[in-house]
């Protein structure tokens, strides 16, 4: 296809064919809409079609892990564990696509390299890496949080003479480490999960940790036949529950005490329920100040800190897996299997990169100041450019050829997490300024969409053509969002929630950590007041440079 063929005249384009924007496209086929979806990976999915890694599990219960929007859905589906594995997700995620028939809107193995802003007929022209342009009137980022993959700023990271991973480009055929010797550069969540499997295939692993992470136990097992009957009898109410009255988007009792107010020993008995409850905010919610107390926060990260000595047996490796560097839970907290288990290995060698860093990669493994290590293959479970990378990967230009990663260059602003001042038509399902990454994904991404659409259908029976959001609104957003942040320990780490794993990415907290109940509150009241915040009009009404603020 060439710049002389025609434009193809559509409703909307949605980027991403994962969950986010699988629902996306049965909602707007429900407005009559018609849609194209583009997806780079050969079928559905996104993060879970990508993240192949061995381990790659979710860290949300799977009977929360899930859709919603339909009770035929979610009682007919049958998850086997309590922690859903990458390949049952993905089960999940092409059954949803099966039952809906949604593969017929969706094209694969294609990226979108640009969408223009035309203030006149208002509307996204968008061009794809196959030459493709289409003219819609709505451009809707289902691309998820976390699926712009980031290798390493390493010397010399392309002459390594043996076979290179990524766990968030892993390969579908799986890999055999039997008998090698395997070196993993990082610590988060792909690290933990995958480093103990492959431990059980190498001759010898070295982890190569610049940051301790905290871990704590899953505690996965399959599910019990009348738990999953009670949860699906009951499962109306809790998906209420977990919609409108928590914090993250999953059911557990909101905590009353202090960490400070109670003894020694009745703390030390709560947190130790907590941990071997196997929940992810099982220790972030035992108290309501952990968050943002620093000292409360210290007594919740010593507890943790004793059950990483229990478990190591050389005491001088557990203080290198002991994280001192910021508080408890301002890095996600990860749900592991044997994790730290896994340095009492004979096989295992922990390198502190605190104490000998990596100096370069070399054809025969990775140098450090200390040595050589010697390896046949080497895994990067380095993580993703969060929130932003994917969004600002295609050139997005908005009102007066303003583009998106330009107006970000300092943070991204949104209102809502949902739009940003100056581009019209253009939505972002869970983007920066929304909860998103704080909560069970499942939740936000149901939310985000359900908004949309109904912004849309009212567009539709008020006869409005373009929507924009509002720069005083949304400095006033971001302000709003910043201020909450402060409140707590969060911009304490240097984590991926403030963009600190990518060199040169503006240091600002992302999320929005009021939770899932306030902040659905909050959008409904905005969509109720006429949508207060946003500009609405016909075509041409708005979109004026004056509407970015960089």
């Amino acid at each position: 296809m060439d710049s002389t063929d025609p434009v193809r005249q559509l409703d909307a384009v949605v980027v991403g064919a994962g969950f986010s924007g699988l629902y996306m496209l049965h909602r707007l086929r429900r407005l009559g809409y018609d849609t194209q979806v583009f997806d780079a990976a050969s079928d559905v999915g996104g993060t879970w079609w990508w993240n192949r890694y061995p381990g790659a599990r979710c860290d949300i219960e799977s009977m929360d892990y899930s859709y919603s929007f339909d009770p035929d859905l979610e009682q007919e589906w049958e998850w086997s564990e309590r922690y859903a594995t990458q390949p049952e997700i993905l089960a999940y995620a092409n059954h949803v696509a099966d039952r809906y028939d949604l593969r017929r809107d969706i094209q694969f193995g294609t990226r979108v390299t640009s969408a223009v802003w035309q203030t006149d007929p208002g509307r996204w022209l968008v061009t794809t890496d196959r030459g493709q342009r289409l003219s819609a009137r709505f451009c809707i980022m289902a691309v998820g949080c976390l699926s712009a993959a980031k290798r390493p700023e390493i010397d010399g990271i392309d002459s390594f003479a043996g076979p290179e991973y990524h766990t968030g480009e892993w390969p579908h055929d799986g890999v055999d480490f039997t008998g090698l010797r395997v070196g993993v550069i990082g610590t988060g969540s792909s690290g933990i999960q995958s480093i103990p499997l492959i431990a059980e295939q190498a001759s010898e692993l070295v982890v190569f940790q610049r940051t301790p992470n905290y871990a704590q136990p899953a505690r996965n097992a399959p599910l019990d036949p009348g738990f999953v009957a009670a949860r699906k009898a009951d499962y109306r109410r809790h998906r209420e529950l977990a919609r409108t009255e928590t914090h993250g988007g999953v059911v557990i009792p909101a905590p009353e005490a202090s960490a400070l107010d109670v003894g020694d020993e009745e703390r030390e008995q709560l947190l130790r329920e907590r941990w071997e409850a196997g929940t992810l905010f099982g220790l972030l919610s035992s108290y309501n100040d952990v968050m943002v107390d620093a000292d409360a926060n210290a007594k919740v990260a010593e507890f943790v800190h004793d059950r990483i000595r229990d478990i190591v047996d050389d005491p001088a490796v557990a203080e290198k897996l002991v994280p001192t560097s910021y508080p408890f839970g301002t890095k996600r907290v990860c749900l592991d299997t044997g994790y730290y288990a896994t340095f009492n290995r004979a096989n295992v060698t922990l390198v502190d990169l605190q104490e000998t860093p990596i100096e370069q990669i070399v054809p025969e493994g990775v140098r450090t100041t200390e040595k050589v290590h010697e390896l046949d293959a080497l895994v990067f479970a380095t993580g993703f450019d969060a929130m932003t990378g994917a969004l600002l990967r295609p050139d997005i230009v908005g009102a007066g050829g303003v583009l998106l990663r330009d107006k970000w260059s300092a943070g991204p602003r949104t209102y809502l997490g949902l739009a940003t001042a100056g581009f019209p038509n253009l939505f972002m399902i869970t983007g920066p300024g929304s909860p998103s990454v704080m909560t069970n994904m499942m939740v936000s991404i149901e939310q985000h969409v359900d908004w949309i659409a109904d912004c849309l259908a009212a567009m539709e029976e008020h006869g409005h053509a373009v929507i924009e959001a509002e720069p005083d609104a949304e400095d006033a957003w971001v302000a709003h969002v910043n201020e909450l942040a402060g409140f707590t320990l969060y911009p304490r780490a240097a984590s991926w929630y403030m963009g600190a794993n990518v060199p040169g990415k503006p240091r600002v907290f992302m999320p929005y950590i009021g939770g899932v109940g306030p902040y659905r509150q909050v959008c409904d009241s905005v969509a109720a007041d006429g949508y207060r915040g946003f500009s609405l009009g016909p075509a041409g009404s708005r979109a004026t440079p004056e509407a970015v603020r960089a």
